[in-house]
């Protein structure tokens, strides 16, 4: 009977200690996954570093140009419509998407900040997108590929009225 008894504890017990052998604390599991990001972020920087030094110097220009073209935003001066330099490599990229994909089509919206007449700032705001536009035009994009809308003073991306947020909403904005 002593056997009985033993037999029947055991046949309790071992399962309970299998399944307790299974589980895991969620500290252990928490620490696992750390370990893990860390080795996965370790060799993602590790192969973009590799591969940029393999890149083409023809690779590396199309990487740079990817990555301008999610710059969608082209800012002016105070009641002026003159692109300033340090946009072109910008607009350069885009025209170059532009030129390759054919079938895209691009939105210029000319903004202006608040001071001046609204007429004005419609006419100021044209004359932005018109200028944006005759860029991409003489680098290449078909004048079906673009389209112009002036907002003027209707559109502003900051509410302010100091001279930062004034600047910030003399700009001309790109849409596909």
């Amino acid at each position: 009977m002593k056997i009985s008894m033993i037999s029947k504890s055991l046949l309790i017990a071992l399962p309970m200690l299998a399944l307790g052998a299974c589980s895991s604390s969620s500290e252990s599991d928490a620490t696992s996954n750390e370990t893990n990001s860390a080795v996965v972020s370790a060799e993602t920087v590790e192969t973009a570093v590799v591969d940029a030094m393999n890149l083409t110097d023809e690779e590396k220009l199309a990487k740079a140009y990817s990555y301008a073209i999610l710059e969608t935003t082209i800012q002016f001066d105070y009641d002026t419509s003159v692109l300033k330099a340090r946009y072109t490599k910008i607009l350069d990229a885009h025209a170059k998407f532009l030129v390759d994909h054919p079938t895209k089509l691009l939105t210029i919206e000319g903004n202006t900040d608040e001071r001046g007449t609204p007429e004005y700032n419609i006419a100021l705001g044209e004359r932005r997108a018109m200028s944006v536009s005759t860029y991409l035009e003489n680098m290449g994009v078909t004048s079906k590929q673009i389209s112009i809308v002036s907002y003027g003073e209707e559109k502003p991306v900051n509410l302010g009225h100091d001279a930062a947020a004034r600047a910030e909403n003399r700009r001309a904005e790109l849409t596909y």
